[in-house]
């Protein structure tokens, strides 16, 4: 099930959230996936500039973005 769901255009996206934590850092890193609705197309990641030392506190960072934060990066991630 998705997270979120935004609209950019004409088109429909799925949004889930995910916390990556990169060798030898002791912080984990938002990032999203978007998977178009309806459409067989490979997800898109874009990693979003918040990093915390919990994944607890992140996921709640994550919550308070807007959709039209998250419609922003989709689209830059588009380009």
């Amino acid at each position: 099930m998705a997270w979120r769901v935004v609209e950019l255009g004409d088109r429909r996206w799925n949004v889930f959230v995910a916390a990556e934590r990169r060798a030898n850092s002791p912080a984990w890193s938002l990032v999203f996936s978007f998977r178009s609705v309806g459409e067989r197309r490979p997800s898109l990641w874009a990693a979003y500039p918040i990093s915390s030392a919990s994944k607890a506190a992140l996921f709640a960072q994550a919550e308070r973005l807007s959709d039209d934060t998250l419609t922003a990066l989709l689209a830059e991630h588009l380009k």
